[in-house]
């Protein structure tokens, strides 16, 4: 079965869907972009990410291609034209085509909506095999990493660091302060060696991920602490435990950094409890009052 994909107004075969090469995403990386995770045929956290779309729209100036219950449609629609019941949904928005010109254009284009979507694996259940091992890499993106933009240059050459080290995931860190900011592709999280959970609170330095706020929430409910303050390399080796969060990577333990143990090595106890309290989550189950 061919994959379909949405383009500008149009539900297409993938392998002939094509974009303007005056596209100002092509041409500048003048665009945002979301993704959803769709367990069971329902959308996770949909209002989170499309409440993070709207802001990083503002940030950049950037109209909205449609009102949201349409963009909702959309993405209800590509999912079930390429029959997908467990996936990610990828959207994007760019400032439209116009002749190359580094200011926007003098007078408003339609931006331009692509979506498409991909099967990922089942949500993982045996949480020993999930764990993972992650580098270090300085952070050399640009001073808005809270706009999620596609501009990730950056994050592709720290993800491919990682990935020539065997590793999951790359944590960067400010060479100047030696503060970590979060992962290439997610927030990072742990557990210091006072066993408080520590992430870095939100600022222009980092994006205000969507599975964050969404274990934020659950945390808050459930009554575990948790405090949103800056760590250095020197606490995270020092770490208790240590874990991912992303719509990708839901609550993933990082067992290993720069090949040495976090820890002991082994998944933790806290992380166990939050990946229990995120699965319940994702898969739309109420937490048990007692």
């Amino acid at each position: 079965m061919s994959r379909i994909a949405y383009v500008n107004g149009r539900y297409l075969d993938q392998r002939l869907a094509e974009v303007n090469i005056e596209d100002r995403g092509y041409q500048f990386g003048d665009g945002v972009y979301e993704v959803v995770h769709l367990y069971q045929g329902r959308f996770v956290d949909a209002a989170l990410h499309l409440d993070r779309l709207d802001r990083s729209l503002r940030e950049m100036r950037l109209p909205s291609p449609m009102p949201r219950a349409a963009l909702l449609h959309v993405l209800a629609e590509v999912a079930r034209r390429n029959r997908v019941t467990e996936g990610l949904l990828y959207m994007q928005v760019t400032r439209g085509v116009a002749p190359r010109e580094h200011a926007f254009p003098k007078r408003p284009v339609p931006p331009a909506l692509v979506v498409t979507v991909k099967r990922i694996p089942p949500f993982p259940t045996d949480l020993d095999r999930w764990g993972a091992s992650a580098i270090t890499h300085p952070d050399l993106r640009w001073a808005r990493c809270d706009i999620k933009t596609v501009n990730l240059l950056p994050n592709c050459l720290a993800r491919q660091a990682a990935r020539e080290a065997g590793a999951i995931e790359a944590i960067l860190y400010e060479a100047a302060t030696g503060l970590v900011t979060e992962g290439a592709a997610t927030s990072f999280w742990i557990v210091d060696e006072a066993g408080t959970i520590r992430t870095r609170p939100l600022s222009h330095a980092i994006l205000p991920g969507c599975t964050r706020a969404a274990l934020m929430a659950e945390l808050a409910e459930a009554g575990i602490g948790f405090e949103e303050r800056a760590f250095s390399l020197e606490e995270m080796r020092q770490a208790r435990e240590a874990f991912l969060t992303s719509a990708t990577s839901f609550v993933r333990p990082i067992t290993r950094i720069d090949g040495a143990p976090v820890g002991d090595g082994q998944v933790g106890p806290v992380v166990r409890k939050l990946f229990a309290i995120f699965a319940r989550h994702v898969q739309g189950e109420r937490r048990n009052a007692a």
